[in-house]
């Protein structure tokens, strides 16, 4: 028996690191998970990675960019055509790149709020006829979101706003038993860290030395830590959690 039989899951960003792990753990529990992303290749080879594991057709994955409504509405169509309903919504797509005050371009702003808040929003609205009561919506934030981090300002503006979108919709969607919590990792051992240093196999070993010299437990998460989290969230152990900000950062953030 798993903590999530008979459960049906999305993983938005699923393709690699976090999202990846998050999806590979709900299938292990028993879900079926569909998971988006923007690059099909990447997207077909992690649904072959997690049903492979799982042992069989637990994901599914569907490709589409989070920013985009009219991919948003396609998403939500094929779940309720398949599945008819959503107990688990994990709104994990997003990403952000280093600029200091005066490099912030409109481009690299709206990029950023686009897909970390406004895809986040519109994720969670149109997904709402397909939650039914006592569903769980899991939103990743960051420790960016409660630290400053130099040149990384439009980046932890939007994990701020994250933070603050799972109060309210917590205190919203009370009513019906949907509980909404936030998820805020530190410096985690993924994709999307290796593509914030562009400068070679070198520098990006000293960008990680620097994160990990700043955590308390001495070193980077992993995906799995973050997805163990998302987990007991989606599950029936966190039955009476709701509105919280849980860190999953070695002690980043917290000492």
């Amino acid at each position: 028996m798993g903590q999530l039989d008979n459960k049906t899951a999305l993983v938005t960003g699923g393709s690699a690191g976090i999202g990846l792990a998050v999806a590979d753990r709900f299938a292990a529990e028993g879900a079926t998970v569909y998971i988006t992303g923007r690059r099909k290749p990447e997207l077909d080879a992690a649904v072959d990675a997690v049903n492979g594991r799982a042992g069989g057709e637990r994901a599914i994955g569907i490709p589409g960019d989070v920013s985009d409504l009219d991919d948003l509405d396609r998403l939500y169509a094929v779940i309720r055509e398949r599945s008819g309903r959503l107990d688990v919504l994990v709104a994990n797509a997003g990403g952000g790149e280093f600029a200091r005050l005066g490099e912030i371009t409109e481009e690299h702003y709206d990029r950023t709020f686009g897909v970390n808040v406004r895809g986040l929003v519109f994720t969670a609205q149109k997904a709402l006829p397909l939650l039914p009561d006592g569903a769980s919506v899991i939103l990743l934030s960051s420790t960016n979101g409660s630290r400053g981090v130099e040149a990384m300002s439009v980046y932890s503006a939007t994990k701020a706003a994250i933070r603050s979108l799972a109060r309210s919709w917590a205190a919203e969607l009370a009513g019906r038993g949907i509980r909404v919590n936030a998820i805020s990792p530190g410096p985690v051992e993924t994709p999307g860290i290796d593509g914030l240093a562009d400068g070679g196999p070198r520098l990006r070993r000293r960008l990680k030395d620097s994160f990990a010299a700043g955590i308390p437990l001495g070193r980077m998460g992993r995906p799995e830590e973050v997805a163990a989290m998302a987990l007991f969230l989606a599950s029936d152990q966190s039955s009476f959690t709701t509105g919280a900000e849980l860190f999953v950062d070695g002690g980043l953030a917290q000492t």
